[in-house]
């Protein structure tokens, strides 16, 4: 390919004067690796649909890749949905940079299709947009988003007519109609008859369905519960005030400093809650105000974090421990065999226990929301229902309102749960303390090494192929019992009898020790990421007392066992 021909074909159709003003900038450097990164590759469209770096050219997320993308996106619609045309489409977007822009073009090539649009005029939640899919019966729904990403970055998510992320092989489809589409793109002007806003009543709607779904019992009165609360800089900020104001918590305090909106994310270089640092301004102020309780969203509030007081500091539950303590508890609360709880292969096991527990079924999925919102499609069609599924990256779904994961939702519920156990005298800490009595300590770790190098994708590629050649037959000292290669879809035991391991194929591969502890690795599907999880299983010794002490100390015992495993499964594949 003649690169410089390519960039300055893009830069005569490019509908976006930032990005042609860039791309002049780089065709006059005369820069061959930049235009090679640029130009060498396109963004791939997948089942999170695509997420990249803002930019001029193919492999960046711009105007001219946007209308690409929803070229493809109505032709499939188009061509597979027979009343697309009554039913349309819904987009939404957040804060990010280009997003409103982004969900203009969106609009506008659906619109010159003749496919009717519905968009959010304010930047929305995804949860909201997922909801609206479903609410409003549309074909389809597009949110602008990158969630979490850096604030370099945005990206287009696509949901199906039942409310959640596209799964195979209808990624595949789209992308093939993407790939089709060649020549200008027709965009249809924002005066359009085929595009309206969306009806504020779907705010009220969905509101009324996290209520009914995140508060036990009978509406509340006022509770008595101070929370400290944080948007990051993202667009969470007002829905969530309504949500726990109307569930009754008055005392709530937001960080003033990202309440509103901000593309750049100024006060956290990277806006994941789960990124170290990043809640310090939500622990400050809850220190100030003598919070119980601290509910941070990601910027397009679909993760939820909590943290807690324990032993005179804040503790940062993981996604696992939220996603456990609320499912307990909405087990207890509620009752009937059709219930059941889902969530993925690299989430901890300790939901099993407490499904078994209540006598109610269980699901794990691959990783992604979007295989938990399937499973909880099917089991509605079974006449059963998902009281909730989680994943251990603090995606928290709780009932099936929204078809994916809901930070809004799951904040309201971790409050109303906190908010009861404070009027019995006790915390989360101790709820999460009762499971560990009854189930044994699990403990979980995760661990992301970045690889955004040239020869990140061969790093990836020579663990994971360097595992598959050469099991471990034993770490840190305890013998492998099994491996599981989600690749070929098969688990193998210590005795080299196989089965199959239960999931559609994946980049995963996990390795199961002797003593119960689980070791898992695959690459991330939208970063530059290879993704380590550990967990290992402590009991919890017998004592005079139920206290607190004691799960301590099953608690230093188990981090000394992760700390073992993950330096020695890293040391082994040379990534200590």
């Amino acid at each position: 390919m003649d690169l410089r021909n390519e960039a300055e074909r893009w830069l005569a159709a490019d509908p976006d004067p930032d990005t042609r003003a860039e791309l002049t900038a780089l065709l006059a450097a005369g820069d061959h690796d930049v235009l090679a990164e640029r130009f060498g590759a396109r963004l791939a469209f997948g089942t999170a649909g695509i997420r990249g770096p803002l930019g001029a050219g193919p492999a960046r997320m711009n105007r001219a890749v946007v209308r690409r993308v929803t070229a493809g996106l109505a032709a499939h619609l188009l061509a597979q949905v027979p009343d697309v045309g009554e039913r349309g489409v819904v987009v939404g977007r957040d804060a990010r940079h280009k997003s409103d822009e982004f969900a203009a073009d969106t609009a506008g090539v659906l619109a010159a299709a003749g496919i009717p649009v519905r968009c959010f005029a304010d930047p929305v939640p995804t949860p909201l947009l997922a909801f609206a899919v479903r609410h409003l019966e549309t074909a389809a729904g597009v949110q602008v988003t990158a969630s979490h990403n850096p604030g370099a970055d945005n990206g287009y998510k696509v949901y199906w007519s039942g409310g959640a992320q596209i799964i195979p092989p209808l990624d595949d489809e789209i992308s093939a109609a993407i790939d089709a589409v060649t020549g200008p793109v027709e965009v249809a002007g924002p005066g359009s008859a085929l595009i309206s806003n969306v009806d504020p009543g779907v705010v009220d709607g969905y509101v009324a369905a996290a209520l009914g779904s995140a508060v036990a019992g009978d509406a509340p009165g006022a509770r008595d519960l101070r929370i400290a609360y944080t948007s990051m800089h993202g667009v969470g900020n007002d829905l969530a005030l309504r949500l726990l104001r109307e569930a009754g918590f008055a005392d709530v305090h937001s960080v003033p400093e990202q309440a509103e909106p901000d593309p750049d994310f100024s006060t956290v270089p990277f806006p994941n809650p789960e990124e170290p640092g990043a809640l310090d301004l939500a622990l400050g102020l809850a220190a100030e105000v003598g919070a119980d309780l601290v509910l941070a969203n990601d910027p397009d509030a679909d993760r939820i974090a909590v943290a807690v007081p324990a032993d005179g500091r804040w503790r940062a539950l993981s996604g696992d421990e939220v996603g456990c303590v609320l499912a307990e508890s909405l087990l207890t609360a509620g009752s009937g065999p059709d219930r059941l709880v889902g969530t993925t292969v690299v989430s901890s096991a300790l939901l099993g226990r407490i499904a078994e527990h209540h006598g109610v079924g269980f699901v794990t999925t691959l990783t992604g929301f979007k295989w938990l919102a399937a499973a909880a499609a099917d089991a509605e069609a079974e006449g059963r229902r998902m009281v909730l599924a989680y994943e251990q990256a603090l995606g928290v779904m709780v009932g099936t309102a929204v078809r994916d994961k809901d930070g809004l939702s799951a904040a309201v519920a971790v409050a109303d749960l906190a908010a009861r156990l404070k009027g019995d005298g006790r915390t989360l800490v101790d709820a999460l303390d009762d499971l560990a009595w009854r189930h044994g300590l699990h403990v979980t770790r995760g661990r992301s090494l970045r690889l955004s190098g040239a020869d990140g994708p061969q790093v990836v590629r020579r663990v994971l192929d360097g595992l598959r050649r050469d099991p471990p037959r034993e770490l840190a000292g305890v013998a492998v019992a099994w491996i599981a290669d989600h690749a070929t879809g098969l688990r193998t035991s210590a005795d080299d009898t196989t089965e199959p391991a239960g999931t559609p194929p994946a980049d995963l591969f996990a390795i199961g020790l002797a003593d119960g502890a689980r070791l898992q690795v695959r690459p991330s599907g939208t970063e530059p990421l290879l993704k380590f999880y550990f967990e290992v299983v402590e009991p919890v010794r017998a004592g005079p007392s139920r206290g607190g002490r004691l799960v301590s100390e099953a608690r230093a015992r188990a981090q000394a066992r992760l700390d073992r495993l993950s330096g020695t499964l890293l040391g082994s594949v040379g990534l200590r």
